[in-house]
C-alpha cells in the first residue's frame, strides 16, 4: 500500500512549488501500466493522452496566478458507470457494447472537470453495481492492497475505485452508493469512503441501479478529502468543516441488527473505537432501533433495487441475457415478479419506516456502527461458492443499506490498527445532515488515529 498523501498535502506542493500536476499525472500512469501491479483490473479504461494535457494545462495556469480549486491538477478516478461524451458506459459489463456513446458528461464529471481534476481513467467495478463484493468476470477483480498475496476482495460494487487510491493510481476515486458501494469498499481497503444524501449530487449521466437510492461520492485518503470532494460534486463552495467537540457528543449504537454476525477482529476493533471515544468524552449509548429488524421483510420481494433495475435493464436483457454476470442478471430478474402494487408497498413503507428511525435517533448527533461485520474475503472462495459469494454480499450490504434506506448520510472511516486487516467504522446521520456528519467524523477521525492506523 502506499503512504497517501492527502488532496491538501497534494495541492499545497503544487501551490509551492514542490512538484507539478505533469509528475503526480507520470506518476499515477507509471503504477497503472506497472506491470506486476493491479492496473489492467482497476481500470476499464485509462485516459493517458486527455489526462497529461489537463495535467500540463493546469501547470500553465499555476504558473499565471491561476487555480480552479483545491483539486485542480490532481488525479481524480471515476467509476465506470458516469458517462463521458463520446463513449458507451459500460458499467463493468460486456453487455452494452454496441450500445449509443453518451453525447455528453455526466454532471459529477463536468464538475470535476471545471475544477481542474485530471482524470486519469474509469474503474472497474462490480457488473452494474450490483454486488457488495468488488467481483467481477469480465475485467477481473482488482485484488484489496492488504494481504495481496493471499487476494482477498476490494469490496463493491466501486472497487476500482478504492484501489486506484491505495496503489497511488489516483489521489481520490469518485463511485456510487446504492446499498453500500462508496463505504463497503472503503471499509474494506482502508479508507474513508462519503455516502452523501443522494439528491445533494446530481445523478444526470449516471448509468442507474435504484433510481430511489442510488448517490454518488468520494472514496479518499481522509475525511477532510471526502469532504472537499463532495462540495465540489454538490456544486457548494468548499470550506474545510471544523471537527465537531468530542467531550458531550452523542452517539447511538444500534443494538438491532446492525451488531449481528461480527467476526472477533471486527468486534474487537469496534470495541476498541468505542472505548477510545467514550474516554475522550463522547456518550455512547446502545440503543434499540426497532425498525432495523423490520427492513428484511419490506425489501422481501426485491424492494426498490430489483424494480428499478429490471424497468432499466429488461429491453437489454432481452437482446443480451447471456452477456451478463449471472450472479447479477439473477438478482436483477427478481424485479420481473413485482407488481405495481409492490413497488407501491414499498414506496409507503420506507416513509414510515424513515418516521421510525428518525424518532428513534432523535437527541443523537450520530449513528455509529460497524460499516461492515467481517473482513475481506478471500476472492477465491466467493469466486467457487454462489453460497458463500450471496452469503457474503448479504453481509457486505446489510449495514450500508440501511441508510440508504433512510435516505440519509454517511462516512465510513478506518478504525484498525496499520498492518491488520482494515475495518471500518461508519457514522451515519438523517437526510441532509452531512455537514453535522462531516464535522463529526473529522472528531472521530482524530481520536481514533492518535492510537489506530496511522
Amino acid at each position: 500500500m502506499h503512504s497517501m498523501p492527502t488532496i491538501a498535502q497534494q495541492a499545497a506542493a503544487l501551490r509551492e512549488g514542490r512538484g507539478s500536476s505533469v509528475a503526480l499525472t507520470e506518476a499515477a500512469l507509471e503504477r497503472i501500466h506497472a506491470p506486476a501491479g493491479e492496473g489492467a483490473r482497476v481500470f476499464t479504461r485509462v485516459y493517458a493522452d486527455s489526462a497529461r494535457a489537463a495535467a500540463h494545462a493546469s501547470d500553465v495556469l499555476r504558473a499565471a496566478g491561476l487555480s480552479r480549486s483545491g483539486i485542480d491538477g490532481l488525479p481524480i478516478s471515476i467509476k465506470d458507470l458516469f458517462d463521458v461524451a463520446g463513449e458507451t458506459t459500460m458499467a463493468g459489463s460486456v453487455a452494452r457494447q454496441g450500445e449509443p456513446v453518451a453525447n455528453e458528461h455526466a454532471a459529477v464529471v463536468k464538475r470535476l472537470l471545471g475544477a481542474g481534476a485530471v482524470i486519469i481513467g474509469r474503474t472497474n467495478m462490480t457488473e452494474f453495481a450490483y454486488s457488495g463484493l468488488g467481483i467481477n468476470p469480465h475485467y477481473g477483480t482488482p485484488l484489496n492492497a492488504w494481504d495481496r498475496g493471499t487476494g482477498r476482495i476490494p469490496g463493491g460494487s466501486s472497487a476500482g475505485a478504492a484501489v486506484s487510491v491505495t496503489d497511488g493510481m489516483a489521489v481520490a476515486g469518485i463511485g456510487s452508493d446504492t446499498g453500500g458501494s462508496v463505504r463497503i469498499p472503503a471499509a474494506l481497503c482502508g479508507l474513508v469512503g462519503f455516502k452523501p444524501t443522494a439528491r445533494r449530487v446530481p445523478t444526470t449521466g449516471t448509468l442507474p441501479l435504484s433510481t430511489n437510492l442510488d448517490a454518488i461520492g468520494p472514496i479518499a485518503p481522509t475525511v477532510a478529502c471526502c469532504a472537499h470532494l463532495d462540495a465540489i460534486l454538490s456544486g457548494q463552495d468548499y470550506s474545510p468543516p471544523a471537527p465537531a467537540m468530542l467531550r458531550g457528543l452523542r452517539l447511538a449504537v444500534p443494538a438491532t441488527v446492525a451488531l449481528d454476525g461480527m467476526d472477533a477482529h471486527v468486534a474487537a476493533l469496534f470495541q476498541a473505537a468505542l472505548t477510545r471515544l467514550s474516554a475522550a468524552g463522547v456518550l455512547v449509548h446502545e440503543i434499540p432501533i426497532p425498525a432495523f429488524a423490520g427492513l428484511a421483510s419490506i425489501n422481501a420481494k426485491g424492494g426498490f433495487i430489483a424494480a428499478e433495475a429490471w424497468a432499466w435493464h429488461r429491453d437489454l436483457i432481452a437482446r443480451a441475457a447471456d452477456r451478463y454476470d449471472p450472479r447479477v442478471v439473477s438478482r436483477i430478474l427478481r424485479g420481473k415478479d413485482m407488481s405495481a402494487a409492490d413497488y407501491l408497498d414499498v414506496v409507503h413503507a420506507r416513509t414510515r419506516w424513515i418516521a421510525e428511525v428518525e424518532t428513534s435517533m432523535a437527541g443523537f448527533d450520530a449513528l455509529i456502527m460497524p460499516t461492515v461485520p467481517i473482513v475481506a474475503p478471500t476472492v477465491a472462495e466467493l469466486a467457487t461458492s454462489d453460497d458463500a459469494y450471496f452469503r457474503a454480499n448479504g453481509l457486505m450490504l446489510r449495514n450500508p443499506t440501511l441508510i440508504n434506506f433512510l435516505d440519509g448520510c454517511a462516512l465510513s472511516i478506518p478504525c484498525h490498527e496499520s498492518g491488520t486487516a482494515p475495518v471500518g467504522l461508519m457514522v451515519a446521520g438523517p437526510a441532509l445532515s452531512d455537514q453535522r456528519i462531516l464535522s463529526v467524523g473529522l472528531a472521530i477521525e482524530a481520536c481514533l488515529s492518535a492510537v489506530l492506523r496511522r
